[in-house]
């Protein structure tokens, strides 16, 4: 539904709504107007799974300071498993008590990139995954470049003296609770700092970031079972379509073929699966085309604890 549409249907609701009223002043009528607006956006919505206006407002725009509706734990009580904790946990091993020694163009040095995905992928996955290529530099390993990114965009990790190091933050975070006690900071990173467009070739569509939240709360709600990627693609298009006049022109996709693309790889393959919120597995290799179905994992909502029913 477009944006005029939606306002058009909004003014009918309200016109419906102001017959056979009868006012005295003015100010009733306003006052009228004013709790009619208030109810309407207090008001559950399909397009929005049962969240009102006004609470995807606060998703949108105050996912991290609106208590009443989500809560983060500062920590955890169990160590999460994710993609990304785990390459954190490598990386801070690494650079240890000595530091690490960065490459001239202040990289991950390449024999540790080939350790750690060795490690990280096992023998077999490894030389699948090198086949046609092999880790001759941090980029080449994905995973881990963003990781360390992320690191140091949540202050974890910082260069010294000509070296990466641990900060004081994330050395206190460690000895306090572990790698539990980092999740919280990588992922609040992931999702404010760091620039989800850098993982893909698709457009920049910053509001699909922005809208993190909503995603975590759809597959809070319908992530107990295994669920197509189309199935939130269209869930996500249903309650923001205007994001299909956000694609520049294309002569090789639509618009709906590039949101719904870059949805499934930006958030829910490369955000709710690396970050271990969810599982999005390949069930088809269409090298345009690989469609994924989706399951949410247990640490989704040990995090991300809505307060809503559901």
């Amino acid at each position: 539904m477009s944006s005029s549409h939606g306002a058009a249907s909004i003014s009918e609701t309200l016109r419906k709504a102001l017959e056979g009223q009868q006012f005295n002043t003015l100010e009733e009528a306003q006052a009228f107007v004013s709790q009619f607006a208030q109810q309407q956006n207090r008001r559950p919505l399909d397009k929005f799974h049962g969240l009102s206006p006004e609470q995807m407002h606060r998703i949108l725009d105050f996912p991290f300071t609106s208590p009443g509706l989500v809560r983060f734990p500062e920590a955890l009580d169990t160590i999460p498993a994710a993609p990304i904790l785990t390459l954190f946990e490598l990386l801070a091993n690494a650079i240890g008590e000595q530091g690490l020694k960065p490459t001239a163009k202040g990289n991950l040095p390449r024999n540790f990139c080939r350790e750690a995905a060795l490690a990280y992928w096992g023998e077999q996955q490894y030389q699948e995954n090198t086949r046609f290529g092999g880790i001759n530099r941090e980029e080449d390993f994905t995973g881990l470049h963003v990781t360390r990114l992320v690191a140091e965009l949540a202050g974890l990790i910082r260069k010294y003296k000509g070296r990466f190091i641990l900060s004081r933050d994330c050395r206190r975070r460690l000895a306090e609770g572990g790698m539990a006690a980092v999740y919280p900071g990588l992922f609040r990173a992931y999702v404010e700092e760091f620039n989800w467009a850098y993982r893909d070739g698709y457009p920049d569509l910053p509001f699909m970031q922005s809208a993190f939240l909503f995603t975590l709360y759809l597959l809070t709600r319908y992530g107990d079972t295994w669920r197509p990627q189309a199935f939130y693609e269209d869930a996500f298009l249903g309650a923001f379509p205007m994001l299909l006049d956000e694609v520049p022109p294309s002569q090789v996709f639509s618009p709906d073929e590039t949101v719904r693309s870059a949805y499934t790889w930006r958030s829910l393959v490369h955000f709710a699966g690396f970050l271990g919120l969810a599982t999005v597995e390949p069930v088809s290799n269409e090298r345009l085309r690989r469609e994924h179905r989706v399951k949410a994992l247990p640490l989704l909502g040990q995090f991300v604890q809505f307060q809503l029913p559901m």
